[in-house]
């Protein structure tokens, strides 16, 4: 299982064969993990994945469990 690199930050091009666009606002991406993805935090697969370019977020608790990856320019939230 491929995990998600973000050692150099998070480029979401890489992964796009995986990875399934739902919806882009332009600071915030939510995406589908097709392929399997492992996560950067716990190494497991995740199911969906929001990236975020925004200092600050509000948003409803994710059900189920959840990671949080912080790059230097983006918010990474994963949810199993």
């Amino acid at each position: 299982m491929e995990e998600l690199d973000v050692s150099e930050g998070f480029d979401v091009h890489e992964y796009r064969h995986g990875l399934k666009l739902l919806r882009d606002d332009r600071e915030t991406m939510h995406l589908a993990n097709r392929e399997g993805f492992a996560c950067p935090a716990c190494g497991r697969a995740f199911e969906k994945l929001m990236v975020s370019e925004k200092r600050t977020h509000t948003f409803n608790s994710p059900p189920g469990p959840f990671c949080l990856v912080r790059t230097d320019e983006q918010l990474l939230v994963l949810t199993h």
